[in-house]
């Protein structure tokens, strides 16, 4: 075990290897002063599908972005697999980044290259040798469903299917935890239930997902894990459950 000072209090890591993600009284303030997480409190176990759901303004993407860190506590501490994310020096983030594959509302493919190459740029920073991503790429075009689409670029793709691409970009390199940020946000119903189901066989294969939505029916349909954020933090956090807590009632 390692033990770790934190607000001037021993604490113990490493102790439930369940845990993948762990907020221990996590405020977030930017420099700007908007307080965008307050006092959060969450654990995530391995093999979990939760959905992040609230108005906006209450720190969805936030808390998704001190997980792969992108951003760093103000105060209170984020594990990510036992690892306290804001104690990981600069030149080693890229280490917690392997463990975490993130995909975002607009997508952000590379835009001069096709759909093969955008997935295989994913390995290719990781170091993965040419046979490894010949091998690699074929198997997540197929998962996805865009073995047919892997010589187009971005530009001659739907919506679906540069979410698609963005996914299997995300997933390559074979991450324990995927982090989707309103995956769903640019896309129609027919298009966003295909992204959903995508997400639910990724999850069946042994991912964590945290999804961030403000899709009310597609939370609905799924009936996950459920934490709603308000502007005090967090206002719900119930298994099977619908966006609205007064969803369940009905």
């Amino acid at each position: 075990m390692r033990l770790r000072r934190v607000d001037g209090h021993p604490g113990i890591w490493h102790t439930d290897l369940a845990v993948m993600i762990e907020f221990r009284g996590v405020s977030l303030i930017y420099p700007n002063g908007v307080l965008a997480l307050r006092g959060i409190n969450l654990r995530v176990e391995k093999g979990e599908f939760v959905f992040i759901v609230g108005p906006t303004g209450t720190g969805k993407s936030s808390l998704l972005k001190l997980i792969y860190r992108e951003e760093v506590p103000t105060e209170g501490t984020v594990l990510v697999d036992g690892q306290d994310v804001g104690a990981i020096p600069e030149g080693e983030v890229w280490r917690l980044r392997r463990k975490v594959g993130v995909v975002f509302q607009d997508f952000r493919l590379l835009p001069d290259r096709t759909v093969w190459e955008n997935i295989a740029f994913a390995l290719r920073v990781t170091g993965a040798s040419a046979r490894q991503i010949r091998r690699r790429v074929p198997e997540f075009l197929e998962l996805v469903g865009l073995t047919h689409r892997c010589d187009s670029f971005p530009s001659q793709l739907s919506g679906g299917e540069q979410q698609r691409t963005a996914i299997a970009r995300a997933l390559v390199t074979d991450p324990p935890i995927l982090l989707a940020d309103e995956p769903t946000g640019n896309l129609d119903p027919d298009t966003s239930w295909e992204i959903m189901q995508l997400l639910e066989r990724i999850n069946l294969r042994g991912s964590t997902v945290l999804m961030s939505t403000h899709d009310s029916e597609m939370v609905n349909r799924m009936r996950r894990r459920v934490v709603a954020l308000d502007l005090n933090g967090i206002a719900r956090d119930e298994q099977r459950a619908y966006y609205h807590a007064e969803s369940v009632q009905r």
